[in-house]
């Protein structure tokens, strides 16, 4: 009888082992032609969540981009997205900020980050110019870049992205401007505009669209004063695959049909 029990132990063993090594063939012949995992990359890629920190200037086109991005990337999430000057991101990026992706306003600040290792492979996605913007009604009768120098002007800081192009776009025109402020983030100045606490500022074409509380115009040699907007997944990003999912789907045609509809220019 114990012999008996041994080998009808043994033979159950046996059929265990052949069912898991089945299972285990079945399974490795359920990858795609392409190389690509099927059901077992969903699962790893499922329920993973991404933080963007983008330049203030991206707010409206970023938002929208979040809710097309998750409808067409099942189980992935963008958690958060900051806005703020590039300046200040970068900053922030550089001493630990858990950001997972950054897009910036220049080139400049995205090699802030660059320079530390923290960018994986930065990419141009998108271009932007200046216009003067001014309260509705133009009540100080702003029309060109020289009227700046008399009125209440408001513009961004020069180390922010938008106030470096301004100092480039004023010097060129011999204007100079004594700011009543000088702002962390384009969307500040806007703010101010739109309040009527300044006559004018100097913002970034995107900013203006669809904004009742403003008017703007376009100044002359503004063409000549072009913002290139680089992006990157960051090399310490929680989610690695997530995160390059989000600047691929910024780079490619539905990402930049929505930054189109916003006014952004093509970086191509």
């Amino acid at each position: 009888m114990r012999v008996r029990g041994a080998a009808a132990l043994i033979g159950a063993a046996a059929l265990m082992l052949a069912g898991a090594l089945t299972s285990c063939a079945s399974g490795a012949g359920s990858s795609s032609g392409d190389g690509s995992s099927g059901a077992a990359e969903q699962i790893t890629l499922a329920d993973q969540t991404v933080t963007v920190y983008a330049a203030a200037s991206l707010k409206r086109a970023f938002d929208e981009l979040k809710t097309e991005f998750e409808a067409e990337h099942e189980g992935m999430t963008i958690e958060a997205i900051v806005y703020d000057g590039s300046s200040t991101l970068a900053t922030q990026i550089v001493e630990g900020a858990p950001a997972d992706v950054f897009a910036s306003a220049d080139e400049k600040n995205m090699a802030v980050v660059d320079d530390e290792g923290l960018a994986e492979s930065p990419e141009l996605f998108a271009t932007n110019t200046l216009v003067v913007a001014v309260p509705a009604g133009n009540p100080a009768g702003v029309t060109s870049l020289a009227d700046l120098a008399k009125v209440k002007t408001v513009l961004c800081a020069e180390e922010v992205p938008c106030g470096a192009a301004s100092v480039k776009l004023l010097d060129a025109a011999g204007v100079t401007v004594k700011a009543a402020s000088l702002e962390q983030n384009v969307t500040a100045v806007l703010e101010k505009v739109a309040a009527g606490e300044a006559d004018a500022g100097l913002v970034y074409a995107t900013d203006v669209i669809g904004d009742d509380a403003v008017e703007s115009f376009v100044p002359e040699g503004a063409d000549q004063v072009v913002n290139r907007y680089p992006i990157t997944a960051l090399t310490n990003a929680g989610y690695p695959e997530a995160a390059q999912a989000f600047v691929d789907f910024v780079l490619g045609d539905a990402g930049q049909s929505v930054l189109k509809s916003y006014g952004f220019g093509s970086a191509g």
